[in-house]
């Protein structure tokens, strides 16, 4: 018999087994089970509780997390329920009021990530407000100027005593950089009011009221760096109490963003171009400028009839027998060559000889079609077919036979291919005599920026044979006379096409700089001697008894400034070097020295010379024309140079210009950049070079170029740079090549003078908004 020390150890792991299993059940969250459900929208509700307001209750079995944000300038509110599936909601309200003119529901997304997005389209702005009630997301809509989100409620009464609620406060601003576009995150303990603006220079600014900013967070994050779409984000007080806080986002040109909510924080996605389809909420246009549009449509054969498709005997292939109807209501052959994807369900046919009508029935019953066959369709039909697509293994019978089919929705209607064209005749038939009887209308659309007699033109193939229009030039005013649908498609080709013409803003500056550098270094020296009986020192020679020496390079022209302290200029300066600079009144520097003997036997006088010249010039010139798109635009500005001719008549006087002048022809392309055809002319007179009557030069400067450039950019469409350096040397003939005492016997010249010539050019469209449609 074992003893009770033997079960010690067995009942203690019992005790501790016991007790990890009351923990287990103690601590497992009791709402796991219904945290794993998905969270599901029921139902979608709209009503107008008073009028200028609207109420929508979107019903669903949990509380999902969501965020709102305004899309379309102020057109659409995007409200998306994350985790949330659409189940049982109805898809789209049409029925609308004043405020809302209709609910779409629409869910996307992953099976794990399942978003539900409603997309409220309001008829006129409004202001909203999001409260998450027990099943339920409830959203208000109040009539107002802009759709912004409401502001809180005021309380009434005695409750206006309770405590004032804490303003709420920035806890981060952070930068996310994404693959395709970058994010701003303003987290906040509470939701603010606030105004989202573009700044100058493309910024993007959020204006947030009633928020406190910590100083931590007063900062400018500079996140160029990273490549993306945002450059730096400043993050700014805008009053002196701190409760406005301004957070200004710059960004390339170009980029477009968006605010939404996510919880409690704000998030601006900014991407280059045009925003994803997911966070925009409305299909990318890819960024044009001018977008396409459809001003006029043909209808069917008949009004409201459904789209028929057909197949004819003898086609090339299966890929070319369905058939479209066109624009006039006949039925065409597809094109050779096109080819159709069958989708249906896979199937195996062996039959032979089987009765038409039971073939037709097999394959609708496998297509889960309704196929109604014609009492003189008739024949049987042998066919071998293995995994082909029961819609394609239709037609091939219907190839087969010669039979045609006409569709509307799942019904199919087999008959033949000659009862089908009668029925095509008779339609046609049908229509031309419904328009021959239709009541003629006249509508006058009046014309506002167009030529009535230019849109006339383009109007008239609109027309039925009954139809005519014409022109009231007085008030240009578009009369025109038809059926109604005719009309309405005249109408709004008219409205398409009378828009703003672009006008194109051109601003040229011609800017000319040059710069001058002269240096001119000179000597003088000379003199005279005398041995002389007359002068006491003769030579005591038979011959030479009396030797005289003189300097003899003197002519009345030379500069002698500066050899006499008591005249300005020495009658006889005997120079034996005269290699002077150019110097004079404001220009250069001479020295002279004078050196004589007793008696003035022996004179040498010496006079140095030099100038040295430097000076820059910048001339700007900008001329500017305001012009429409594709109109020559011409402005000019000079002076006339008279001239004298001499002739058998006697003394003319003819004229020259010499203008600065700006001939440009501008056109706005379709991505909002301008293509223009510019000439830049500046002419000046140069009294410096004249001719042997004393007439002026004209310095010509002309550019003229084909190029295209973006919307208020800057480019550079030419520019001349020239440089003239100059080196002279004068000297007297061997004594000026003598190593270091050459220098007495030279004059050095040295000049280089640079000028360039840079033409600018920035076109702006002034109207772009009116003109472009952006």
């Amino acid at each position: 018999m074992k003893s009770n020390r033997d079960y010690r150890p067995r009942r203690g792991a019992l005790r501790r087994a016991a007790a990890l299993g009351v923990m287990l059940i103690l601590g497992a969250p009791a709402g796991d089970a219904d945290a794993a459900a998905p969270i599901k929208v029921s139902d979608v509700r709209l009503t107008a509780p008073d009028e200028g307001k609207a109420e929508i209750v979107v019903a669903t079995t949990g509380e999902p997390r969501f965020s709102a944000r305004v899309a379309d300038g102020g057109k659409r509110l995007l409200i998306d329920l994350e985790g949330a599936e659409a189940g049982g909601a109805s898809g789209a309200i049409t029925s609308g009021n004043a405020i809302v003119a209709g609910v779409m529901t629409q869910g996307f997304g992953k099976a794990t990530q399942r978003t539900t997005r409603v997309l409220v389209q309001l008829a006129r702005p409004a202001a909203y407000r999001i409260r998450a009630e027990q099943g339920a997301l409830v959203i208000e809509l109040a009539a107002a100027d802009a759709t912004a989100p409401m502001a809180a409620r005021a309380p009434a009464g005695p409750a206006a005593a309770a405590p004032e609620r804490e303003p709420a406060a920035i806890t981060d601003v952070r930068f996310e950089h994404q693959a395709t576009l970058d994010r701003v995150v303003i987290e906040l303990s509470s939701i603010p009011s606030y105004r989202e603006s573009t700044g100058k220079g493309g910024r993007r600014v959020i204006e947030l009221s009633g928020v406190r900013l910590p100083d931590a967070l007063q900062r400018k994050l500079d996140v160029g760096a990273f490549g993306g779409p945002v450059r730096a984000i400043s993050t700014f007080r805008r009053n002196s109490d701190g409760s406005r806080v301004v957070v200004e986002v710059e960004q390339v040109e170009g980029a477009s963003g968006v605010v939404a909510r996510e919880g409690n924080a704000l998030v601006l996605s900014v991407a280059k171009g045009a925003l994803p389809t997911a966070l925009s909420g409305i299909a990318a246009d890819g960024g044009a400028a001018r977008r396409t549009r459809t001003v006029a449509r043909e209808a069917l054969l008949d009004d409201g009839a459904p789209k028929v498709e057909t197949s004819f005997e003898g086609a090339a292939s299966s890929e070319e027998s369905l058939v479209e109807p066109d624009q006039a209501g006949a039925f065409m052959p597809a094109i050779a060559g096109q080819q159709r994807r069958f989708t249906g369900r896979r199937i195996d046919l062996d039959l032979k000889d089987a009765d038409i009508h039971n073939v037709l029935r097999l394959i609708s019953d496998v297509g889960r079609v309704n196929i109604v066959t014609a009492d003189n369709v008739s024949g049987t039909v042998t066919i071998r077919m293995r995994n082909v697509p029961w819609d394609q293994a239709l037609e091939t019978v219907l190839q087969a036979k010669g039979l045609g089919v006409v569709r509307q929705g799942n019904m199919i209607r087999v008959a033949p291919i000659a009862d089908l064209n009668k029925e095509r005749e008779l339609a046609i038939a049908r229509r031309k005599s419904e328009l021959q009887l239709a009541p003629l209308e006249t509508r006058l659309i009046p014309i506002n920026y167009a030529d009535a007699k230019d849109l006339q033109d383009r109007s008239k193939d609109m027309l039925s044979p009954r139809g005519s229009l014409a022109v009231d030039e007085r008030t240009n005013v578009l009369i025109a006379r038809d059926v109604a649908g005719n009309l309405n498609q005249i109408e709004e080709l008219v409205r398409s096409l009378d828009t703003q013409t672009p006008q194109v803003l051109i601003e040229a500056r011609v800017v000319e700089a040059t710069s001058r550098y002269v240096r001119d270094i000179g000597i003088q020296w000379g003199g005279d001697g005398t041995f002389s009986a007359a002068t006491g020192n003769p030579t005591g020679l038979v011959f030479p008894s009396a030797i005289g020496i003189a300097g003899g390079a003197t002519d009345s022209n030379s500069p002698t400034g500066g050899l006499s302290p008591f005249s300005s200029q020495v009658s006889n300066p005997n120079f034996a070097v005269n290699l002077p600079a150019i110097v004079g009144a404001g220009q250069g520097g001479a020295l002279g020295f004078t050196l004589g003997s007793i008696n003035n036997t022996v004179n040498l006088g010496v006079r140095l010379s030099a100038a040295e010249a430097s000076g820059m010039l910048r001339v700007v010139s900008s001329p500017r024309i305001l012009t429409l798109d594709n109109r020559e635009a011409r402005i000019s500005q000079g002076t006339l140079i008279p001239f004298s001719q001499i002739s058998a008549q006697g003394v003319q006087t003819t004229f020259q210009e010499a203008k600065l002048q700006l001939l440009v022809k501008p056109h706005v392309t379709s991505d909002g950049s301008v293509a223009m055809h510019v000439k830049i002319n500046r002419d000046e007179p140069d009294f410096n070079q004249t001719s042997a009557r004393g007439d002026p030069t004209i310095l010509k400067r002309e550019a003229e170029t084909d190029l295209l450039i973006m919307d208020g950019h800057t480019a550079v469409i030419g520019g001349i740079f020239t440089r003239n350096t100059g080196r002279n040397l004068d000297q007297v003939p061997f004594f000026g090549d003598i190593p270091v005492l050459g220098l007495l016997f030279q004059r050095r010249r040295a000049s280089d003078t640079r000028n360039e010539l840079v033409i600018f050019l920035t076109p702006r469209i002034v109207n772009r908004a009116e003109a472009l449609g952006r």
